[in-house]
């Protein structure tokens, strides 16, 4: 059941908080003053561009993110946070971090230079930690936060402890992708699914036990 994509859908919508797509009345109602983009995996080697780890590319989590931060820093003329370092599980395999990917691919792909760039951070509490550090020094205290639907709630409550007043600005929602036959049929897709949508779940309920 768990290697249905369908399972997927049904957890992420009654076990994880749900939020809507981000509106312009958000973004000014909130007086957004950044965008937050928060970093989703890298691929340390991507043979097809070189082999050197300076040619490192974002994984597909985090070029999806980057490329809806970017449309919205575009849309509302904002300056964007690349938040991302070396995380745990990658520790012996990525030899760069996911910021500095970021800032280089939206150079060279999108022609758009990153304000700030934070490279230290390990986990999603890091992300929060080390920005918080770089933007509250610069009077940044209300963000828009770019990261998958499903991450969001354990990101937000990270990002508020940390002293921002966040706008949720989510991608990559879990939804129904295919036909019914297909999305109730076991896939490697399903099983990613289900795994992310668990942990996170698992993640706010042990959270809730430490706040209590």
């Amino acid at each position: 059941m768990f290697s249905c994509h369908g399972i997927a859908v049904l957890l992420a919508a009654n076990v994880l908080p749900q939020f809507e797509p981000v509106t312009k009345a958000q973004f000014k109602t909130n007086k957004v003053q950044a965008i937050v983009i928060l970093g989703g995996g890298l691929l340390p080697l991507a043979p097809e561009y070189g082999s050197t780890p300076a040619l490192a590319q974002p994984s597909d989590r985090s070029a999806s993110r980057l490329r809806f931060g970017l449309w919205l820093a575009r849309h509302y003329c904002l300056p964007i946070a690349f938040s991302g370092g070396i995380g745990w599980a990658a520790e012996s395999a990525q030899p760069i971090s996911e910021a500095a990917v970021a800032a280089r691919v939206a150079l060279e792909d999108y022609s758009v230079k990153l304000r700030w760039v934070e490279t230290k951070s390990r986990d999603t509490a890091g992300n929060a930690r080390e920005l918080a550090q770089m933007l509250h020094q610069e009077s940044i205290h209300n963000i828009a936060l770019v990261t998958d639907a499903w991450h969001m709630p354990r990101a937000m409550a990270a990002f508020e402890q940390s002293g921002f007043k966040v706008t949720p600005a989510p991608t990559g929602y879990v939804l129904a992708q295919e036909n019914v036959i297909l999305e109730w049929l076991p896939s490697a897709r399903g099983m990613q699914a289900c795994r992310e949508v668990l942990r996170e779940g698992l993640g706010l309920a042990l959270q809730r036990l430490i706040n209590v």
